[in-house]
């Protein structure tokens, strides 16, 4: 079904900022509404699904409302996942988070729960694809408790699994040694809290990183501590992490469950510790699936076609 859209023709820049470099920003909406969208100057003819239509036709003029600066994809994703998946009051439940991200919060309602879910329970869970924010939002609770006092540091911690945990035979310090495992948590702490006062946190000793290998005989207290990608874990590392938590602790363990690197017949620790730590008061479990996905449109497409084709 067609649907017209006739925006002012008197502000030839707000219609470049909405638009984007060739087009790119109209393409982006119709590749995430699964719609196609024509445009001659300030004309836009948008065919596909009804409702589709409607709610992208919002969106363009939600945003050339707003289009005296550039418009980027970023804004242009989250605002389609918003319209989508979040009623505004489910949307204005989400926790506010004290980091350099004045407006971060929770972009879909498992998103606001798992921020929910990491404010009142000591151990948490965030299982799912790709994109879907689980680590992201993990670092900036990790951050907002830091900033509140509530805890005295941060460590992060991921399994070396492509080194086999020897990491005696790599070149380097500790730190040089577990970077490149670390690089996601990394970028999400210098998108949230800027790269001098990360360093400054480093060298203050208030954030560790730590390979899961590091952690055996270890009690942490009063700190919040990340597990990421936990799929690579296997059960009895599973269990010394959790027994490493002392009092005024929070730990999140983020991970993929379709993306498990251990060795043929492994098991991973996230899957067996879904079915010891069910209904324990104080630990949550989130199941996120591509209907949270916050990355480009295409990446919850191609997730659920991998979905699709496994369940052959």
């Amino acid at each position: 079904m067609k649907h017209n859209l006739k925006l002012p023709d008197n502000d030839n820049k707000k219609l470049a900022n909405l638009c984007g470099v060739l087009d790119e920003n109209i393409k982006q909406i119709a590749a995430g509404f699964d719609i196609s969208i024509s445009r001659k100057g300030s004309s836009f003819t948008l065919d596909g699904n009804k409702k589709e239509t409607a709610l992208a036709s919002q969106i363009i003029e939600s945003f050339y409302h707003r289009a005296n600066q550039l418009i980027s994809q970023e804004d242009i994703q989250l605002l389609m996942i918003q319209v989508n998946k979040v009623a505004p009051e489910k949307l204005n439940a989400s926790p506010q988070l004290l980091t350099n991200k004045t407006e971060l919060q929770g972009r879909t309602p498992r998103q606001v729960q798992y921020l929910q879910s990491i404010q009142r329970d000591d151990i948490n869970f965030g299982i799912g694809p790709a994109g879907t924010g689980k680590t992201y939002l993990a670092v900036a609770s990790a951050l907002d408790a830091l900033n509140r006092e509530k805890v005295k540091r941060i460590v992060l911690v991921r399994p070396a699994v492509e080194a086999g945990e020897r990491l005696g035979f790599l070149p380097g310090d500790l730190a040089q040694k577990v970077d490149p495992y670390l690089r996601p948590l990394y970028d999400a702490l210098y998108d949230l809290a800027g790269y001098d006062h990360v360093t400054k946190l480093f060298e203050k000793g208030i954030l560790e990183v730590a390979p899961l290998a590091y952690m055996r005989g270890r009690t942490l207290s009063q700190s919040f501590i990340i597990l990421d990608e936990a799929q690579n874990t296997t059960p009895e590392q599973m269990k010394m992490f959790l027994t490493r938590i002392g009092f005024g602790t929070k730990a999140v363990i983020t991970g993929d469950i379709t993306q498990i690197d251990l060795a043929k017949g492994q098991l991973s620790g996230l899957i067996e510790i879904q079915k010891i730590l069910t209904n324990i008061n104080g630990i949550e479990f989130t199941q996120f699936t591509s209907e949270d996905v916050v990355r480009h449109p295409l990446v919850q497409k191609i997730i659920n076609a991998y979905e699709k084709y496994s369940d052959r």
